[in-house]
């Protein structure tokens, strides 16, 4: 009886061998995925304006005693965004400083073409509720910081974020559109 077990497994062994391809040819290469593209301007620029709004909600739940909440902001960076933010939130976690309040976004719009980036965007965000104490409780914010803050933000493609697109680079900016008071 047990030689008659054994032939049948040893069959249903080779039966599933070969429905399965086991037939000596190379196993196809899986495919790389192809960096996601855009059908219009207006879609690249709404997939940017997702991606740094993800990011500001990212950055508001940042708890400086904990790095571990740092991840989510850094998962939607790249390049000298992400080396620059890293190297931030660790030195305001050595330091002891602790955040309170939100950046709210006032204005996100698309930059015209002909910028150093495939998808930019002009952006003011509110910064007013936003202070930062050191462990004795002091601001370490200047008092000459403006409440709203004019920003350009520059986007790579990306296959690894959701929205298509990784922010590259976040700097102030002066000129159009002008962020109000």
């Amino acid at each position: 009886m047990l030689p008659r077990i054994v032939s049948g497994l040893v069959a249903l062994l080779l039966v599933g061998a070969m429905a399965t391809g086991c037939s000596g040819q190379p196993a196809p290469e899986p495919s790389t995925p192809s960096a996601p593209t855009f059908a219009s301007d207006e879609e690249a620029f709404a997939a940017a304006e997702e991606t740094y709004r993800a990011y500001v909600d990212a950055l508001n739940a940042v708890d400086l005693s904990d790095p571990a909440t740092f991840e989510p902001v850094f998962a939607w960076l790249t390049g000298d965004a992400s080396a620059d933010a890293r190297q931030q939130l660790s030195e305001m976690h050595a330091n002891g400083w602790q955040v309170e309040g939100t950046t709210a976004i006032v204005l996100a719009e698309g930059r015209p073409p002909g910028s150093a980036f495939a998808t930019a965007l002009n952006v003011c965000e509110d910064v007013s509720d936003v202070d930062v104490v050191d462990a004795t409780g002091t601001s370490v914010v200047s008092g000459d910081r403006p409440d709203v803050q004019p920003v350009l933000v520059g986007f790579e493609l990306s296959v690894t974020s959701p929205t298509g697109l990784l922010m590259s680079s976040i700097e102030g900016r002066q000129g159009p559109p002008l962020c109000e008071q």
